[in-house]
């Protein structure tokens, strides 16, 4: 096995810095960079020191590939919360992603269920919301990537599976505005991801991964991620892919060596 594991032979990967590594920032970049992934993505990018992290990442020639720009909450799904607020946030996350290296997206989270609004009320202020801030994603070339999640590791969230993330990408109907296609999600609400990748490959801004049930690395659960990553090549869809999963047992150094194996069943 290489020494350099994150170095994966064929299919490029933004390693999760939250849940695969600990320490500051800059120590979990150290880490990344150690096991030698091209790239990282990150959650919160408010409680970084992004300054430090950027000269790190610049150090190892890593880039970031997307933070957390909006997560959990019952307000972007919520027609009482100003779209105003919503907006400033999404530029205040576009002056984040100028400073790291490579950043051109960021996720939102749909968020979860507004007691008295039905599914269609809170989609249709996602939808609102979204379109408000697109002339700010057009200006700074930024662009969102909605999650939509599953019910089993998030009940009682607005926006689960494929179908309707794709209806409010379409309804937001911009370029800047695609989907975070997690694979753990869509295994867990939908399956069939094969299929689904193709059908929806319009929409997605970007694709994580992490094997189902457990959420570990690929190689310790039921999906075949060698097929999967060859399909993510053969569709043209955004790369890096985003590793966010928990290594099993906590070993880092395990499961890119898992990671890297189901990369090179891919070729």
């Amino acid at each position: 096995m290489t020494e350099l594991p994150g170095r994966t032979p064929q299919t490029p990967i933004a390693v999760n810095v939250e849940m695969w590594f600990e320490g500051s920032f800059v120590e979990r970049i150290e880490q990344a960079a150690a096991l030698g992934f091209p790239a990282i993505e990150l959650w919160s990018w408010r409680d970084k020191d992004l300054a430090a992290g950027a000269e790190a990442l610049r150090k190892h020639d890593i880039i970031a590939t997307q933070f957390t720009a909006w997560g959990f909450g019952q307000q972007i799904n919520d027609p009482a919360f100003p779209k105003e607020d919503f907006v400033a946030e999404i530029a205040a996350a576009c002056e984040a992603a100028e400073i790291l290296p490579g950043c051109e997206r960021f996720c939102v989270v749909g968020g979860d269920n507004v007691p008295g609004l039905t599914k269609e009320q809170m989609h249709a202020s996602i939808i609102e919301k979204l379109r408000a801030a697109v002339p700010v994603l057009e200006a700074k070339r930024k662009m969102i990537i909605l999650e939509p999640m599953n019910p089993y590791n998030h009940p009682g969230h607005c926006l689960y599976g494929s179908a309707d993330g794709i209806a409010i990408c379409e309804a937001v109907g911009s370029e800047w505005v695609k989907l975070n296609w997690d694979l753990f999600h869509m295994q867990r609400y939908e399956g069939n991801l094969i299929d689904n990748l193709e059908k929806g490959k319009e929409w997605i801004g970007y694709v994580q991964f992490a094997d189902s049930p457990a959420r570990n690395e690929p190689g310790t659960g039921e999906i075949c991620y060698s097929e999967v990553f060859r399909k993510v090549r053969e569709l043209g869809l955004p790369l890096p892919l985003g590793a966010e999963c928990l290594p099993k047992g906590g070993d880092a150094r395990r499961a890119a060596e898992r990671l890297y194996r189901v990369d090179l069943e891919s070729a």
